[in-house]
């Protein structure tokens, strides 16, 4: 597991943007592809505002880069809540992104549905080999979620490596996820967590006596991968130690 802790988050995502370049470039050169889950919420779109600059944007050969999504709102596509869509309109447009390179849970069909054909699709794409992406890509809820893995529901449970869908009754509404088997088989899994309104989540993750069903975000544990976990200070602030790494 590795901290990279940033005074600012600017400086945060620029840490994250670099790795993310290089983890693509290894990728490539190895497998000739690469592989990506992203997340959803707000947080990302600092990232792919960054990646898709000129200064960054002629580092990868994006037509070997697909596009996965580790969790999705059960909204139309065209809704500005989807992760989809927040990811078309913020990264993959500006880099001319091609469809069949993108693979999206298709929230028509009922959230059962969904969740069980976006399984068959990472399957497919695997060739049915171990899916293992090069990279997924989490953000933190303050109640300690990542994903749409969130406290006290049975996806929590489930050691399928799989993608499930779940009612949250807080939110009152269906998403659908990876499970956190899934997750754990990646090469690189990397957090991106700013603000100090995260910073006792993180300490929970962190420091907490292990509780998934409190702090779902523990059960991100990569099998044979690696953890990276990308934060300002405010994020971290309740952390022992600090500084950048």
């Amino acid at each position: 597991m590795h901290l990279h802790i940033y005074q600012t988050n600017q400086e945060a995502i620029a840490a994250l943007a670099d790795f993310f370049i290089e983890t693509a470039q290894a990728a490539i050169t190895e497998r000739d592809e690469f592989n990506v889950a992203l997340s959803g919420g707000r947080s990302p779109q600092q990232l792919h505002a960054l990646l898709a600059s000129p200064e960054y944007k002629q580092r990868i050969d994006w037509k070997k880069v697909n596009f996965f999504f580790g969790d999705e709102r059960y909204v139309p596509v065209t809704d500005a809540q989807s992760n989809a869509h927040m990811a078309r309109e913020s990264l993959l447009n500006h880099l001319q992104i091609l469809p069949f390179q993108v693979f999206e849970v298709d929230t028509a069909l009922p959230p059962a549905e969904a969740a069980r054909q976006y399984t068959e699709m990472i399957d497919r794409h695997f060739k049915g080999e171990t899916v293992r992406f090069d990279l997924i890509l989490l953000g933190l809820g303050d109640n300690a979620h990542t994903a749409s893995l969130f406290p006290h529901t049975d996806v929590l449970h489930d050691t399928s490596a799989s993608v499930k869908s779940l009612f949250i009754n807080e939110l009152d509404a269906y998403r659908i996820t990876m499970t956190a088997p899934l997750i754990n088989q990646a090469y690189h899994v990397a957090f991106l967590v700013f603000g100090a309104d995260k910073a006792e989540a993180v300490r929970q993750i962190r420091k907490a006596k292990r509780n998934v069903e409190l702090y779902p975000a523990q059960l991100i544990r990569p099998k044979t991968g690696d953890l990276h976990w990308f934060m300002d200070e405010a994020a971290a602030a309740n952390l022992n130690g600090g500084g950048a790494s």
